[in-house]
């Protein structure tokens, strides 16, 4: 019977943004990753999936606005009051254009 790889665990993805630091190669990211996934019993995720993530969570903390800058836009009126809490619920707010 052939499986195929499952959806990765919300736990793991929360692993590899704690484990994956910028001075380290993917590749070290991704048995860091593998170890943690047989820790917690889970399926490990492919090599080339860890990537994506990787440079998806890399790309997000290039990019975040801090809270002081959000908080500042709104008093500038330049971002809606409700941007605050959807920072502070992690949910992402998008950079603003210059």
């Amino acid at each position: 019977m052939t499986t195929f790889a499952p959806r990765i665990s919300p736990r793991l993805v929360e692993a590899l943004v704690r484990l994956d630091d910028t001075r380290v190669p993917i590749a070290e990211v991704n048995r860091r990753l593998g170890r943690e996934a047989e820790r917690l019993g889970l399926p490990r995720p492919s090599y080339q999936r860890v990537r994506e993530l990787v440079h998806q969570s890399r790309r997000l903390r290039r990019v975040r606005p801090t809270t002081a800058s959000i908080l500042v836009d709104v008093a500038f009126r330049v971002r809606p009051p409700t941007a605050i809490l959807d920072h502070l619920a992690g949910t992402g707010v998008p950079h603003r254009a210059a």
